[in-house]
């Protein structure tokens, strides 16, 4: 591992222990260990939270929301960002209306969705609603920063298609799609347990919190962020690591 990988990792590790002792901090000076409990206990629900199968289906749950969140954002984001990429006047039309998207409270929003469409469905369309501004901006960033000579280039042999755009347009804008993909994630799945706790949606993370906040189980709750904490570091990594496997397949391709 490089020395400063390695470095990272220590950094963050210490970042962990920094949360775990300001925990303890909140608990002493607010003399309620019932609201913060000791890093053991929490670390304790933690482990047995891992150890059951129900938490394992709330994760599934939330994860297949957060999956189909994403997927209907891109496609959405990102058409929209090519729109405002190609045309000032569109970019012009559209600014309004991504900066309400971006601005609304999520409280707000969710309120509206659950008033127009099935209580089902508010996990899907309200994250996907705050999202799509972060991604058709990335795009539309990353449209234009691209070369006029590289476009010149390819209006030569042919007009804008989808071979064009995979070949020619996603791998410029790959760098701008790759950061708002980590916000995105991190953010969405924020998004979709928030949604979730609000419309009280069955086998959920969002639902789960909801019910140990009931029975003033703070603990738990602890321990679901933990768990959400590194799903959002699993997701966030999926670029890096896929990379890392095209880059390790190469080689056994090429040797074929």
């Amino acid at each position: 591992m490089p020395r400063n990988k390695r470095w990272e990792t220590l950094t963050f590790c210490l970042g962990i222990v920094l949360i775990g002792c300001l925990l303890q901090t909140a608990g002493w000076l607010k003399n309620d260990r019932l609201v913060f409990p000791d890093v053991a206990e929490i670390l304790r629900a933690f482990l047995r939270l891992l150890g059951t199968a129900e938490t394992y289906r709330k994760i599934r749950v939330t994860l297949w929301h957060l999956i189909q969140v994403m997927a209907a954002s891109t496609v959405i984001g990102v058409a929209v960002g090519m729109a405002e990429g190609f045309s000032d006047f569109v970019r012009a039309l559209l600014r309004p209306l991504m900066i309400t998207l971006r601005a609304i409270p999520m409280v707000v929003l969710v309120v509206i969705v659950m008033v127009l469409t099935k209580y089902e469905r508010v996990p899907l369309i309200a994250p996907s609603l705050f999202l799509i501004p972060l991604i058709s901006e990335a795009t539309s960033e990353g449209c234009r920063r691209i070369e006029p000579e590289m476009i010149d280039a390819y209006r030569l042999d042919s007009a804008f298609n989808g071979y064009v755009f995979a070949r020619v347009y996603l791998p410029l804008m790959a760098g701008y799609l790759r950061q708002a993909y980590v916000s995105a994630a991190g953010m969405g799945l924020k998004m979709v347990v928030s949604s979730e706790y609000l419309v009280q949606t069955r086998d959920s993370l969002g639902k789960a919190v909801n019910s140990s906040s009931y029975f003033n189980e703070y603990q738990d709750i602890y321990a679901y962020a933990l768990i959400m904490i590194l799903l959002v570091l699993l997701i966030s990594e999926l670029p890096a690591l896929l990379g890392w496997l095209l880059r390790r397949c190469r080689p056994a391709e090429s040797a074929a």
